[in-house]
C-alpha cells in the first residue's frame, strides 16, 4: 500500500467527538484538491475538519518542541513519525481519553459507519480498509514494536521516507518527553472538538 500518514486513531477519535462524518475525517489523506462537488456534504465537512487538524497539530508548539528531539538524519520525517506516535498515545490511553466505550468497540463502530459507503472512494482508501480493520491496526498502536513495523513498513513503500526506519530510536530515546508534551495538547485538542472548534 501506498501510505504516508498513518495517524487515523486521533482523527476518527477527534471526529466522534465534534459528531462530524468519520468517513470524511478518515478519507481526507487520500483526497486532493477541493472534495465539494465529489462526496456528500457530511463527508466535505469531514474532510475539510481532518485538514484543519493536521494543520492544527503541525503548528502546535509542543509538536515544535518534540520535533527539535530528532536527530540531523531523521529530523525531515518528524512530522510522519511523530503523527503515528500521537495515535500511539490515543490507542495507549484510551480507557482515559473516553472511558464511556472499549478501543475495540469504538473501532467496531466506526467500521460499521465507514465499510458501506466505501464503493465511491478511490481504491487506495479501499485497498486500506481491507488491512486497517482486519488485522486491528489500531487497536496494536499501542505495542511499540508495532510502531515500529509501521514506520518500517511505510519506508519500504516509500524508499525516498527511508529515514523512517531509525526515527524510531528517537521516539525511544525521548518517549516519556513525548508522552508528557501529548498530555498538554491532546486533551486541549478534544475539548476544542467537542464544542466544534477544530
Amino acid at each position: 500500500m501506498d501510505i504516508v500518514n498513518m495517524n487515523f486513531l486521533a482523527h476518527l477519535h477527534l471526529a466522534s467527538l465534534a459528531d462530524s462524518s468519520l468517513l470524511g475525517n478518515l478519507l481526507a489523506d487520500f483526497v486532493r484538491g477541493n472534495p465539494d462537488e465529489s462526496y456528500p456534504g457530511d463527508v466535505v465537512a469531514g474532510i475539510h475538519m481532518h485538514r484543519r487538524v493536521d494543520v492544527f497539530t503541525d503548528r502546535l508548539p509542543e509538536v515544535a518542541v518534540a520535533r527539535q528531539w530528532f536527530r540531523p538524519q531523521t529530523r525531515r520525517v518528524a512530522p510522519i513519525t511523530l503523527d503515528v506516535m500521537w495515535d500511539h498515545f490515543v490507542s495507549r490511553h484510551w480507557h482515559t481519553l473516553n472511558p464511556n466505550i472499549p478501543l475495540a468497540e469504538f473501532i467496531a463502530l466506526a467500521r460499521a459507519n465507514i465499510e458501506p459507503n466505501l464503493a465511491d472512494t478511490p481504491p487506495r482508501f479501499i485497498n486500506l480498509n481491507q488491512y486497517l480493520w482486519d488485522e486491528r491496526w489500531m487497536e496494536r498502536y499501542s505495542d511499540m514494536a508495532f510502531i515500529a513495523n509501521v514506520l518500517n513498513g511505510m519506508a519500504t513503500r516509500r524508499p525516498k521516507l527511508d529515514a523512517l526506519r531509525a526515527s524510531w530510536q528517537d521516539l525511544d530515546t525521548h518517549y516519556n518527553a513525548l508522552e508528557a508534551l501529548f498530555w498538554q495538547f491532546y486533551p486541549r485538542m478534544m475539548a476544542m472538538a467537542e464544542q466544534k472548534n477544530l
